[in-house]
């Protein structure tokens, strides 16, 4: 693209007659990276790596928290469901503050909010409050944004081209977080550390991922890439206004309309999946109690039993997510296009609920369910990016935004009324509630099979060539 060309990027490229370090050719074993960008790519990747470290410890104490309360399966249901409730009123303030500071204190402010109320939670738990319900809505909500935010740095920072070719390494990060997150805090619960000093390990990370924010704001490439990116921004859309768009654009696509419930139910199927495994695990738990004898903190022996439990099985998703991203999705959109992601996690999922609807051995369930978080972060959150080829950029941006947020959330919503009816009205055990998950992945097949025709038709109207879409 020339320099006086609407959109051209008006910062000059990297000098591509300088000599790459050895930092630069070491990276290019896993993208394009170019002379002097492997210092500001490896930053990032440490960033994102501690903001996924801080993610999975905190996420492995919301298990234990919640699950050790009375009822804590049912809770943890309906908490998903609040969560959903509780994203619907934080967003306009998170759009109203995106459009009114900077990039520097929106980063700031985001990481300060959540270093206080780890914090927070760490005061309550010394006190013996029960916060398991509450922490489960707000490790979501942190989750959602910490995440989102460092990406949405990151696509400041970087021009296309440079985003396309080092996002790769930057997402090295992200995996490697999730697993060293999950390797440490069963490691922690294992010994017995307590929730709250598992919390302060999680602050101290958040503490550093912040700090490393204010290294990255201090470099050259970064500031020019913010400059830019304030410089081409359009007036943003503010508000509850901003929010509803998203909708808009779902109503009037069917396209995009079925990418959204085919969202809802793989949320549904997961979520309700989740609440299967923690009536498992919580039956589990109080076997080895009772199998233990006489303890001085049953309470406590449980949570550590629990903790322990979830940081093994979120380790063993990781690693197992990272081999399948590696070596199968690429393989899998190869010879199969987009119907090889988009029908793998479905298939895997139904697979899992018709042996627990069958009452098989736990262990057997655990590696199924194992199988299907790894599909659902890997194959499935590829063909989840691939849906969006033939789109116009508004659907890419704002109907994306509405689904992957909000969809997600709902379906979680839905997941609570199903478990609510489920042990109030039907008194449905484990196997039954997985008998009906099979049910719903047969409806989730369905909306598959549409969306692949729809997606193949609106290919051919935008004139994508088959092989960069999928055959």
């Amino acid at each position: 693209m020339k320099q006086d060309e609407p959109g051209a990027d008006p910062t000059p490229a990297p000098d591509s007659e300088a000599r790459p370090s050895l930092v630069d050719r070491g990276l290019r074993l896993f993208a394009d990276v170019r002379a002097g960008e492997s210092g500001t790519a490896l930053l990032l990747l440490a960033n994102v790596f501690l903001a996924m470290f801080a993610y999975y410890v905190i996420k492995t104490i919301r298990e234990s928290l919640i699950l050790r309360m009375e009822d804590g399966a049912e809770l943890k249901s309906y908490a998903s469901g609040a969560m959903a409730i509780t994203l619907v009123l934080v967003l306009p303030a998170y759009n109203w503050l995106t459009s009114n500071v900077s990039t520097k204190r929106l980063l700031f402010s985001v990481v300060g909010f959540f270093l206080l109320c780890t914090e927070a939670f760490f005061l309550a738990l010394q006190f013996d409050l029960q916060i398991g319900f509450v922490f489960f809505i707000w490790v979501g909500i942190y989750s959602l944004s910490t995440i989102a935010l460092f990406w949405s740095f990151a696509n400041e920072v970087y021009t296309r081209d440079e985003g396309e070719r080092l996002f790769p390494v930057i997402g090295i990060g992200m995996t490697g977080g999730a697993w060293a997150g999950s390797a440490l805090a069963g490691q922690l619960f294992g010994e017995d550390v307590s929730p709250g000093l598992v919390l302060q390990v999680a602050a101290g990370l958040l503490l550093v991922h912040g700090l490393l924010y204010g290294v990255a704001l201090a470099r050259k490439d970064v500031r020019r890439g913010l400059t830019r990116s304030r410089e081409e921004e359009p007036e943003p859309t503010k508000g509850l206004k901003a929010a509803l768009q998203g909708f808009a654009l779902i109503a009037r696509s069917r396209y995009i309309a079925l990418i959204a419930v085919l969202i809802l139910l793989l949320n549904l199927v997961n979520t309700t999946g989740e609440y299967i495994l923690s009536k498992y695990v919580v039956g589990l738990a109080e076997e080895a109690l009772a199998a233990a004898g006489e303890v001085a903190d049953p309470d406590a022996w449980k949570g550590s039993y629990i903790g322990s439990f979830y940081g093994s099985f979120f380790l063993w998703v990781n690693v197992a997510g990272v081999v399948l991203q590696a070596f199968v999705a690429s393989r899998l959109v190869k010879f199969f296009g987009i119907a090889g992601v988009l029908f793998a996690l479905p298939l895997v999922s139904g697979a899992a609920y018709a042996m627990a609807s069958l009452g098989v051995a736990f262990v057997f369930f655990r590696w199924a369910k194992s199988a299907e978080n790894a599909t659902d972060y890997s194959i499935m959150n590829t063909a989840r990016a691939m849906l969006w080829l033939p789109t116009s950029r508004e659907e890419k941006y704002k109907g994306k935004q509405t689904t992957d947020t909000l969809l997600v959330r709902v379906g979680d919503l839905f997941s609570a009324g199903l478990v609510y009816a489920g042990t109030t009205w039907l008194h449905l055990d484990v196997q039954g509630f997985a008998l009906v998950n099979v049910g719903i992945v047969a409806v989730w097949l369905g909306v598959a099979w549409l969306l692949y025709r729809s997606y193949r038709r609106l290919a051919r109207e935008k004139g994508i060539e088959e092989d960069a879409v999928g055959k």
